[in-house]
């Protein structure tokens, strides 16, 4: 098949990419003409694994190249997914949606024949009769041209994998029978012989999915991180509480890992955007439980804080600290929202002079904090540090052997906000050591 990705950050040029990998010849288009050049040469202009090397083939086999032409995307083929940004609103919860209308309203007027418009990003409910109108509006094919909606469901450092072989593939039509479901499950007609569940529903339950999930998931890591600090208020080990509560099945041990919580461009601006939505539609009170979602993922990155202050003294002012991480997860190089570097900036602001180490996020972490130290080597950042705090777990900075650190600090304690060090062996190596979570 032929087929376009309007929009080629993060989310576009997977898809983009993985459609390439599945057969299909694709053409991705962006405004950013800088952002078509790098992905035209083989590159993303962000680290993904696996992703460069799907860039790199496809753009080399022709199945897929970038341009920042809308009219050309609209000749390129009948089936367009738009998997453009939907960020915050300036000084609110909900979503922008600018960069979505402007995107359906740029494309339309190029759709002269029948066509399928496949919405991937993440909106509040109610936004697809809005980009039905728009398109009944600019698009000489009229009602011809058909929305569907096809939310993701990716995770950053596994974004490939979740796009070539999805936990669940969902499709959102506003009619039954449409044409469009036959186009969408062509398209991916690989993943669905795989044995992929594949549910067709109505627009409304299509957009509500991603944020559904996602506020699921930062309740349910909030949930743990709850249990944290009843745990250090009573002694109990949160590790291996979560370790318990996890064998229960209907409870899942997957993804419930205590730290210092989430963060991102999508967990939070979901769960806060969900949130606002459910006001909107005077919901509010069944989101209840999600507003303390929120609150308890604030408190881990106060906790942390505060853990530094108090084992600085209480003064930070001409300490020296070290924070092992800047993304905010591993196996990828986004920042934003980064809980390692929300605490980081927090100690800066009392005085404390802050090194950061991080494997792929220094550059964007400089960029964003010009006013705090940066060095690549994990061991070099902590000489002459007077507190080390693990703040994003990277396999590699629990590889490293604390006997090597602890003459390098002037004082060697360590916060292990992620719970991924061997604390025992730190312990032997002379350390001093706090984890959130436990006593």
């Amino acid at each position: 098949m032929k087929m376009t990705v309007i929009g080629c950050g993060y989310l576009g040029a997977t898809h983009a990419a993985c459609m390439a990998e599945l057969g299909h010849e694709v053409l991705g288009m962006d405004s950013d003409i800088d952002k078509v050049h790098t992905l035209n040469s083989g590159k993303a202009p962000f680290f993904e694994r696996d992703l460069d090397d799907l860039l790199a083939k496809h753009t080399a086999s022709g199945r897929l190249r970038f341009t920042a032409s809308y009219g050309e995307a609209a000749d390129f083929a009948d089936l367009h997914f738009i998997g453009v940004g939907t960020p915050p609103q300036p000084g609110s919860d909900a979503y922008d949606l600018s960069h979505l209308f402007d995107a359906v309203r740029r494309l339309a007027p190029g759709l002269k024949t029948p066509a399928v418009v496949a919405v991937k990003s993440t909106v509040p409910v109610g936004t697809a009769p809005r980009v039905a109108e728009i398109l009944r509006e600019y698009a000489p094919a009229g009602d011809l041209a058909e929305v569907a909606w096809n939310p993701e469901f990716l995770r950053e450092s596994f974004a490939v994998d979740d796009t070539l072989r999805p936990d669940r593939l969902v499709l959102g039509f506003n009619t039954t029978h449409s044409w469009a479901e036959a186009l969408l499950r062509q398209a991916f007609e690989k993943i669905i012989e795989s044995g992929t569940p594949t549910i067709v529903t109505d627009w409304a339950t299509a957009e509500l999915a991603k944020g559904a999930a996602n506020s699921f998931l930062g309740t349910k890591i909030s949930f743990i991180n709850a249990m944290a600090e009843v745990c250090e208020a009573s002694g109990a080990n949160v590790a291996e509480l979560a370790d318990i509560l996890g064998h229960d099945h209907r409870i899942g041990r997957h993804g419930m890992r205590p730290g210092l919580g989430f963060g991102g461009g999508c967990l939070p601006k979901d769960l806060a955007g969900f949130i606002n939505r459910a006001d909107d539609l005077d919901a509010g009170p069944a989101v209840g439980i999600l507003r303390e979602a929120a609150a308890v993922n604030a408190r881990r990155r106060q906790r942390v804080i505060d853990l530094a202050r108090e084992e600085l003294g209480g003064d930070l002012r001409g300490k020296r600290v070290t924070v092992w991480g800047a993304a905010f997860k591993p196996e990828t190089d986004d920042i934003r929202d980064s809980p390692a570097l929300a605490v980081a900036q927090a100690l800066h602001d009392l005085g404390a002079a802050v090194t950061v180490t991080d494997p792929k996020a220094l550059d964007n972490a400089r960029k964003l904090h010009p006013e705090l130290d940066y060095v690549e080597d994990p061991i070099a950042a902590v000489d002459d540090a007077d507190l080390l705090l693990h703040l994003t777990e990277w396999h590699h900075f629990t590889t490293i052997d604390p006997k090597r650190l602890a003459t390098r600090t002037t004082t060697p304690k360590v916060i292990d906000a992620r719970g991924t060090l061997n604390t025992d062996q730190w312990r032997e190596a002379g350390w001093i050591t706090r984890s959130l979570g436990r006593a």
